[in-house]
């Protein structure tokens, strides 16, 4: 028995949520190997299943899955080293287990969960064009009137979500992701690290700059300031500092 089971909540109300993480893959800007960011899964995982909520994580591709390094914060580069809550999760071996062998994305069923989670890292933005099962499964929460949540750079997403008309789902939306403001700083740093020549770019391409392409109504909070936003069943957050922020906005309009 964990500590779900006795969650005092209503089991009525208690709802099933699909987090989507990225499968390791390489930066094409930096060389890099790149994955998901640990705080996009470890907040949004840690503050629904306090609530007693079951969390099943997936992969765009199946199979085993890793962190960006720069997101774990036992990392030398100390980036996120307050990052207390993923610090446990990565010292759970339960948990670690859930992700040495995950199951793709094409092979979620809608109908049996309540919202989808697209968490971000730096791997969605050189692996989500190559992830079709994953955009469509997105598209499918949307469309069935279930929540479809897409955070930092898994709004990503969006780039490629389309409805069934073959509208783009986040035209006319409002919608949050990481910020060109954000973009310049994660620039700045790896131009100092001497990473990338000052006329390159860590991203192939950005999340504000797409969104605003295809008719949605962007919106961000400052620089590294937590944010998350909902229009009808869809709901973004920022970027990797939103992870609880966007798991409260989702867990409200989950209806508790």
């Amino acid at each position: 028995m964990s500590h779900k089971n006795l969650n005092p909540l209503n089991p009525s109300k208690l709802k099933r949520v699909a987090i989507v993480i990225s499968n390791p893959s390489v930066s094409t800007t930096t060389g890099w190997p790149v994955g998901f960011w640990w705080s996009e899964l470890t907040h949004p995982y840690y503050k629904l299943t306090e609530k007693g909520h079951e969390v099943e994580i997936f992969s765009y591709f199946g199979g085993k899955c890793e962190g960006d390094a720069m997101s774990n914060p036992e990392d030398p580069g100390q980036w996120q080293a307050e990052d207390v809550i993923s610090r446990g999760y990565i010292h759970d071996p339960a948990f670690m287990k859930l992700l040495d062998n995950t199951k793709a994305a094409s092979a979620i069923d809608v109908n049996q969960f309540d919202a989808i989670i697209i968490a971000g890292g730096q791997g969605p933005m050189f692996t989500m064009e190559q992830a079709p099962d994953t955009v469509q499964k997105f598209v499918e929460f949307y469309e069935a009137g279930k929540i479809a949540v897409a955070l930092c750079h898994g709004v990503a997403v969006l780039r490629y979500a389309k409805l069934s008309n073959g509208v783009y789902l986040a035209k006319g939306k409002t919608v949050t992701g990481f910020a060109n403001i954000e973009e310049d700083f994660a620039d700045e740093a790896v131009w100092g690290m001497g990473a990338l020549p000052k006329d390159k770019h860590l991203m192939p391409w950005r999340i504000e700059d797409e969104l605003r392409k295809i008719g949605a109504n962007y919106l961000q909070a400052g620089l590294w300031k937590g944010f998350a936003i909902r229009d009808g069943n869809l709901i973004t957050g920022q970027q990797n500092f939103s992870g609880s922020e966007t798991a409260d906005v989702l867990i409200q309009a989950m209806g508790e």
